[in-house]
């Protein structure tokens, strides 16, 4: 072996040491040689990204004029409220919009990028894979927040629906009282009605026996005195008195009953009003719990396709992942054979390698 191959080996010998003993001391750290390998990865791969978002003209037109507003408001200087969440002012309905597909395109892409530059920055200073494993919880708890606003979703959807069952039954708790109380109030009414009436008619018939009454005693004592045809004529008008007051009792009872039977009509007449504006509202509640059932069904598919959508995106960017790290783990396995034998041709000094003899260099020996 010559002398510069056995510096090389020397050299090669002393960095594999000195990248063990950092490694040793530097904890979870890469060693410099692999550090460096998949920082040149990272930089093909952000480079390639970079061409291919700059290449979609089409998808930067789209993007630009969707963002008109903010872009304007960025030349002008116009300071906008800063966005805490990233579902807020996301309209429900809209969810199939394109301006929805974009930012979310733009946003994956802008993720990807941003992740791949952290990380090759973290490779080339430190050797670690700090804002890799950083946004990977971030993920991951994300996640875990959303599972945990899904749970609590769910009890107040129950809570809400036990008070409005409760709200529920306390307007017909305060509907059924009312409407007794009305009920009363008409019982009352009506009673008061009936003992006016009462009072008259018994104050009138009073009033006329007494003046039949004293007819009579006049009668009697002109009877006492007056002859017995005077005595008959008495008793005709007595008989006309009598007769027309029953006739004024029979009239007064036959209005006191005519009266009853339009207040019996009245009330009957009420309660067919009522019962049919009671069937209105019942309809009206019927149509509207089944438009709130149909709406809540078409609410929870576009959260199923939703959920659907992120998972197969999910698997998406999972199977990519796999196959990246597959061709990065076949790329470095194919880097160090191909090292190992540029090397074993290298120490053999075989192929390219190889000395070339000088001429009459045997003819001298």
């Amino acid at each position: 072996m010559s002398a510069a191959d056995k510096a090389t080996s020397h050299v090669e010998s002393e960095s594999i040491l000195i990248e063990t003993h950092e490694v040793e001391e530097n904890g979870n750290n890469l060693s410099f040689f692999q550090a460096s390998l998949f920082a040149t990865i990272l930089e093909d791969t952000i480079t390639e990204l970079r061409i291919l978002a700059e290449c979609n003209n089409e998808l930067r037109i789209r993007k630009a004029w969707s963002d008109m507003t903010l872009l304007l408001a960025r030349k002008f200087d116009v300071k906008r409220p800063k966005v805490t969440d990233e579902l807020e002012g996301i309209n429900i309905e809209k969810l199939e919009s394109d301006e929805y597909k974009l930012n979310k395109l733009d946003a994956d892409r802008h993720l990807v990028t941003n992740v791949m530059i952290h990380t090759y920055k973290d490779l080339t200073v430190e050797r670690l894979f700090t804002s890799l494993t950083d946004r990977v919880n971030t993920f991951l708890n994300c996640e875990e927040y959303r599972a945990w606003l899904q749970e609590e979703e769910a009890k107040n959807r129950f809570n809400r629906r036990e008070l409005n069952r409760q709200l529920r039954q306390q307007r017909n708790h305060i509907k059924s009282v009312i409407y007794d109380a009305d009920t009363t109030i008409e019982q009352l009414r009506t009673e008061v009605e009936d003992s006016q009436l009462y009072g008259e008619c018994r104050s009138r018939y009073v009033e006329n026996w007494q003046l039949a009454r004293s007819e009579q005693h006049i009668q009697t004592i002109s009877d006492k005195e007056a002859e017995p045809m005077d005595s008959i004529e008495f008793y005709k008008l007595k008989m006309d008195h009598e007769q027309r007051v029953h006739s004024e009792v029979e009239m007064l009872i036959n209005i006191a009953i005519n009266e009853t039977l339009q207040k019996v009509d009245d009330w009957m007449q009420k309660y067919d009003k009522d019962i049919d504006g009671i069937d209105l509202k019942i309809h009206i509640k019927k149509n509207d719990y089944q438009n709130m059932l149909e709406k809540r069904l078409d609410l929870e598919k576009t959260i199923e396709k939703h959920d659907q959508l992120m998972k197969d995106w999910i698997y998406f960017k999972e199977e990519r992942e796999r196959i990246r790290l597959y061709r990065e783990k076949m790329t470095k396995s194919a880097i160090i054979v191909q090292a190992w034998w540029r090397g074993l041709l290298v120490r053999r000094q075989l192929g390219p390698y190889k000395v070339s003899k000088k001429k009459g260099a045997g003819k001298k020996k």
